[in-house]
């Protein structure tokens, strides 16, 4: 059971490896043996992540880009192809919302969420999926999506949109590059507070998430890491693709 899981030997590269839940699933492929490349926007933030999974015995670098600028993207995935030679394993963590209401929305605030959450994942796969099969490497892309994107939340307009079609774009890929032993899937967490999410969890919204929460509480970050190194290594997923899978404490089981 312990190389079911074992990374040893693979590549990882983590598109907002810095932030609470992308770090949390870095560090979780890292102490399974894969070697991690945190790419973040903050590259100081980055390098945090990076010290944490060297002190725990792992080897990761940080590596700084933008992931609504497609040259920012191939840039840094120049610089990691120079550290690694290559990659094995793309995990697709960025992620930015906000509580505006729908009749309140300017098209800035759309296009900056949807470039970031969407169209930022779009380039991300173009950029790093296309090195994988100019390698011919097999391997696997994890994208994080959201429980938005099946039930859409009230507060959350453009991320639910964004999030939805995040899961569109998984299960198109996952189509276009099984022929090519690249398998894509989706992580759908639940409510794990985070930096993003802070500002709506006020005391009603946290009263609403619980009585719609069967576990009756919120998701600790580090529990992302099973789906994620299961669904990273070829060995123990390897017939899975194009799937959505949900960590959600019940979440998606709730009807009334």
């Amino acid at each position: 059971m312990t190389n079911l899981f074992d990374l040893t030997g693979k590549t990882a590269v983590a598109i907002g490896g810095n932030g609470v839940l992308g770090s949390a699933m870095a560090k979780g492929l890292a102490s399974h043996g894969a070697k991690v490349a945190i790419v973040g926007r903050n590259l100081e933030t980055a390098e945090q992540v990076v010290n944490e999974i060297a002190e725990n015995g792992g080897e990761a670098k940080a590596f700084a880009a933008d992931v609504s600028s497609k040259d920012s993207l191939i840039q840094a995935a120049n610089d990691i192809e120079q550290w690694s030679g290559g990659w094995d394993i793309l995990l697709n963590a960025p992620g930015t919302n906000s509580a505006t209401p729908f009749f309140e929305l300017d098209m800035d605030e759309y296009d900056k969420i949807m470039n970031i959450n969407l169209k930022g994942i779009v380039m991300t796969c173009q950029v790093f999926a296309k090195r994988m099969l100019e390698q011919e490497r097999k391997g696997s892309i994890i994208n994080i999506s959201s429980v938005s994107s099946t039930t859409p939340l009230s507060r959350v307009f453009t991320y639910s949109v964004s999030k939805a079609g995040l899961n569109s774009v998984t299960q198109f890929l996952a189509r276009e590059f099984a022929p090519h032993g690249i398998r894509v899937n989706a992580i759908i967490p639940g409510f794990f507070p985070a930096e993003q999410n802070r500002k709506i969890l006020d005391k009603e919204r946290i009263e609403s998430i619980m009585s719609h929460t069967p576990m009756n509480r919120f998701g600790e970050a580090e529990e992302l890491q099973g789906a994620t190194v299961w669904l990273a290594s070829d060995k123990a997923s390897s017939f899975v693709t194009g799937a959505l899978i949900r960590v959600d404490g019940g979440f998606g089981a709730m009807t009334i």
